[in-house]
């Protein structure tokens, strides 16, 4: 099948990105799906800071690759021995698929499957496999998905079958913002009702860490944030406070809010200074998670007397802790029951032709959650 797509040939250009045009829209051949796959048409794909990080050149990735890896669309042909899916059935795509049979999977802590961290490092489905490829070159998948195009074939255990009454558009952010940000609050930080918390980072998983803490009645809830629009944008969510990060004394202003700091702190920017403040706002037996991606070689340094004294807690988060079959179907029940408003974060729809554009507009911080339609 011949079909169009964003292909990723050089990290690292300069910004912007409207200019030097690092996703470069070309016709590719997509091969049919083998045994395990399925052939999905792509109905709406979300742009995200991951993406952004690999056109940046922040976090290798093998090259030339079909970018993307947030989506939902249409079954439309089935591979052998595919079982739990149907042609017609609408699918959200799951960046970390499991293979059911190594230690974490066993575990239960199928977002860390050893299988779907190799075959993403490798460029190529959970089998090994590239369906890819332009002129006579093979292209790699990303993350096992390769959301901007027209087109994908995915393993079987990269896809969750979903309600077809939810908009494609919407329920392409149930893959990775809503999982990563809503699994943070209710699957790894666990909240209960009347905790206070905070997030530091008011991007797409950001907010959604809000919602899940409103809709797990988290209180009071601070939302900390450079851009004084996602603070509104917050409070119209449902955050008690909101802090512009830029002010001095961020830090007292949040713990004279919450009688010395909040039970549970999101840092969910990316960044060291997020993840800093993030710390210093816990109170004593808090948690700190963090579920942004930062430059893997940036470090911070805690002090670790007070992680015995205070109790405190430094907990990392991946892809919310989720067990995708589980929840982003409790998760979408959620949002068509008016307790999830997900769609409030989308920002817009856009073409192949503003992709590089909306990447810009991503990293400028002038967006929550854009998402291309490539049909």
């Amino acid at each position: 099948m011949r079909m169009k797509a964003a292909v990723l040939f050089e990290q690292g250009l300069p910004r912007p990105y409207s200019v030097s045009q690092p996703l470069k829209i070309i016709d590719v051949e997509l091969e049919k799906p083998g045994e395990g796959e399925v052939l999905v048409e792509i109905g709406a794909a979300g742009l995200c800071h991951s993406d952004l990080s690999a056109i940046s050149g922040k976090r290798r990735r093998p090259l030339p690759t079909v970018v993307g890896h947030e989506g939902a669309g249409r079954v439309v042909e089935l591979g052998s021995g595919v079982r739990n899916l149907s042609i017609g059935d609408h699918v959200v795509g799951i960046f970390v698929n499991s293979c059911g049979r190594c230690r974490f999977c066993t575990d239960g802590k199928v977002n860390l499957c050893e299988t779907s961290w190799s075959s993403r490092a490798n460029g190529t489905l959970q089998s090994g496999a590239r369906r890819l490829r332009f002129e006579c070159t093979e292209l790699n998948h990303y993350s096992g998905l390769s959301t901007y195009a027209q087109f994908a074939v995915v393993s079987e255990n990269s896809l969750v079958a979903i309600d077809k009454t939810v908009p494609l558009h919407v329920a392409a952010l149930f893959g990775c913002s809503v999982v990563t940000g809503v699994g943070a609050v209710v699957n790894t930080a666990k909240v209960a009702p009347g905790r206070s918390a905070a997030v530091v980072g008011l991007g797409g998983v950001g907010l959604n860490a809000m919602l899940g803490l409103v809709a797990s009645g988290a209180f009071p809830i601070v939302a900390i944030d450079l851009s004084k629009e996602k603070l509104e944008l917050a409070k119209s969510l449902g955050a008690t406070f909101g802090i512009l990060a830029s002010e001095s004394g961020v830090e007292p202003q949040v713990k004279d809010l919450t009688r010395g700091g909040v039970d549970f702190a999101f840092e969910m920017a990316g960044a060291e200074a997020a993840m800093s403040l993030a710390y210093a706002v816990t109170a004593r037996g808090g948690m700190t998670v963090t579920a942004g991606l930062p430059d893997p070689a940036k470090a911070i340094s805690i002090p670790l007397a007070a992680l015995v004294s205070d109790e405190r807690r430094v907990q990392g988060s991946y892809m919310g802790s989720c067990v995708p079959l589980r929840d982003i179907p409790r998760f979408i029940e959620l949002y068509l029951s008016g307790r999830l408003p997900v769609d409030r974060l989308h920002s817009g729809n856009i073409g192949f032709g503003q992709l590089n554009l909306g990447f810009d507009q991503l990293a400028d911080g002038q967006v929550v959650r854009q998402t291309l339609i490539p049909n």
